[in-house]
């Protein structure tokens, strides 16, 4: 595996990697907000409406967070990465699902594992930044901190939503026990 030497990232090399790397991860936040707006739109009346309506609410605020360190760290935003998670998002939508014109419940599934793989990159963003943010005073250690702990929960919560959608969608019932005879 090659690491790059101390040398090779100091300075305007270390602030474009930094930036590229901040980037990609508030696309990734793009399309994962807009995908929560969505499922909360779709499932509001039902048992996961309040937790996705929360998750959603918590995902936009975590792209905002992102999106204030670029600013703080006068990275530009590059639009094209954010037009193409846009675009990614929904050619995502289109996805054969053993259903012609309506959405199976296979869909909130696969959504789910979405969202939560992007809690965990997140999260691995948040933990890649903490020992950035020693060498960058711009950066937070705090506020990182407490981004790391909301991500986490909403990984813990997505795992909880997911356990309960797969017992509805493959209508799982406990096996009934064997009586004895009496």
């Amino acid at each position: 595996m090659n690491v790059p030497t101390r040398k090779s990232v100091d300075g305007p090399a270390r602030h474009r990697m930094l930036g590229i790397y901040l980037n990609d991860h508030l696309a990734g936040a793009t399309s994962g907000s807009a995908l929560a707006r969505r499922m909360v739109q779709e499932h509001r009346a039902s048992a996961y409406g309040g937790d996705l309506d929360k998750l959603a609410t918590e995902i936009a605020q975590d792209r905002q967070a992102l999106a204030g360190m670029l600013a703080d760290l006068d990275v530009p935003v590059r639009r094209y990465k954010l037009g193409l998670a846009w675009l990614a998002e929904r050619i995502g939508r289109v996805k054969p699902n053993g259903r012609l014109l309506r959405r199976s419940g296979l869909a909130v599934l696969v959504e789910l594992e979405t969202l939560r793989l992007g809690a965990q990159g997140k999260a691995s963003l948040w933990r890649a930044l903490l020992p950035v943010s020693a060498l960058e005073p711009r950066l937070d250690a705090d506020r990182l901190e407490q981004l790391l702990r909301r991500a986490e929960q909403q990984i813990r919560t997505l795992d909880s939503l997911h356990a309960r959608a797969v017992v509805q969608v493959f209508r799982l019932h406990p096996r009934p026990t064997a009586r004895t005879a009496s």
